[in-house]
């Protein structure tokens, strides 16, 4: 036993001296990517402590919304677990799956606000990427400045860098689509821990120099532009690059001065970047604020891009990028399933087209972080968390909240 233990123990040290040796043979990025791979693991709510931020400073003059609170709405709810449909109180759902903040907004009044888990309303949550919805936002803002042509422009006017990838013809909307055809990997299709850090999930979250990776970017095989839909972490990463080049600003900038301010945002923010050195926003994710300033964001769409009289957003832009498209006929690459339940995907939103006829649409990201808007109510509800497991699908709870309020 103790022959076997020593041969462990020198296998052992092979294999870190191996690894040692590996690590110190990379580039400073890529030596300093995997080192974030070893050190930090697996994406966590707290992130947004570990990476450097761009500060998005609040407007001089908060807009408060008013409160007309209704708790004896949000009282018992049916949710499926597992398969299987349980009840309980929707405080003690929100606890058991951690929820940080749950606002249900109805007619620009604050109708549920609570917070749980030990945060409150002045606590920090992150978006993941729900941040994708704000940059959909942004690319519209830049259209309505006449910045960007339209969606239909080809990228190579913005990104010529990308010639000769076999994306010549691909369009911003290809990104905001998710059907570009650029190769992506997940996490699930590598080998299990150690075939993580060469994903693109990994990649495009962890590695200190987004711009450089994203033009890297090369085809799926043969797979035609537009064919499919296929969820793409370089796609915002991309719409990134544009927003920068055609504004002269920071992404971060760009949201602080046409949106952050506009709305009257209660709180500063932040948008985490992918590294101090080249200081580029994590346009995958990242965004940090408050809930109720996130909520913002929603009662914009709901409101037709406008904020106490000032057109910040198009009406044109809100009605292109959040209903359904009927001639939307793409496969899904994934989660298919989420497609035929009556969902749909437009310009970074998750929508679903309802039995009634009527849909909603969401800002959605990992962990559980919701901004959902529902028009036939006048209705934004926000949730923000930890975790939304064991719960088989959130958007099914916000849909049962959403049935909790009263029709107008």
């Amino acid at each position: 036993m103790k022959t076997c233990l020593v041969r462990g123990l020198i296998l052992l040290g092979v294999v870190l001296a191996a690894g040692m040796i590996a690590l110190f043979a990379l580039s400073p990025l890529d030596r300093e990517y995997a080192l974030r791979i070893v050190r930090w693991g697996v994406s966590d709510v707290k992130d947004y402590q570990r990476f450097p931020e761009r500060v998005i400073e609040k407007p001089a003059q908060a807009d408060l919304l008013p409160v007309d609170l209704h708790p004896e709405w949000f009282t018992t709810i049916q949710y499926t677990a597992g398969g299987k449909t349980y009840q309980s109180s929707v405080d003690d759902l929100m606890t058991k799956i951690r929820t940080q903040a749950l606002i249900v907004i109805q007619d620009d009044q604050v109708v549920y606000e609570k917070y749980y888990n030990g945060y409150q309303r002045d606590s920090i949550v992150t978006s993941f990427s729900s941040a994708k919805s704000f940059n959909s936002a942004l690319i519209g803002i830049a259209i309505d400045e006449g910045l960007i042509g339209s969606v239909n422009d080809p990228i190579l006017r913005y990104l010529p860098e990308l010639a000769g990838r076999g994306r010549d013809e691909m369009t911003l909307r290809d990104l905001l689509m998710m059907s570009s055809g650029i190769r992506y990997v997940e996490d699930e299709h590598l080998f299990p821990l150690l075939g993580a850090p060469f994903s693109d999930d990994a990649k495009s979250y962890y590695y200190p120099d987004l711009r450089g990776l994203a033009l890297d970017v090369v085809r799926h095989g043969d797979e035609p532009i537009g064919a499919n839909m296929h969820y793409n972490n370089y796609h915002p990463i991309l719409e990134g690059m544009i927003l920068e080049r055609v504004t002269g600003m920071t992404v971060a900038k760009y949201l602080e001065t046409r949106i952050w301010q506009k709305v009257g945002a209660e709180y500063p923010a932040s948008w985490s970047l992918d590294s101090q050195a080249t200081g580029f926003e994590k346009m995958e994710s990242g965004i940090n604020a408050r809930a109720m300033d996130f909520a913002r964001l929603g009662l914009l769409f709901l409101r037709e891009g406008n904020w106490q009289g000032e057109q910040v957003i198009s009406p044109a832009w809100v009605k292109e990028s959040s209903p359904p498209d009927p001639n939307d006929q793409r496969a899904w690459r994934y989660w298919p399933e989420y497609r035929e339940g009556g969902g749909y995907y437009k310009y970074h939103w998750w929508g679903n087209v309802r039995a009634d006829g009527h849909y909603d649409y969401t800002a959605a990201g990992n962990f559980g972080q919701y901004i959902y808007v529902c028009q036939q109510k006048n209705l934004v509800i926000v949730r923000y968390g930890e975790n939304d497991e064991p719960v088989d699908s959130f958007r099914d709870v916000l849909y049962a909240l959403e049935q909790m309020v009263p029709q107008d």
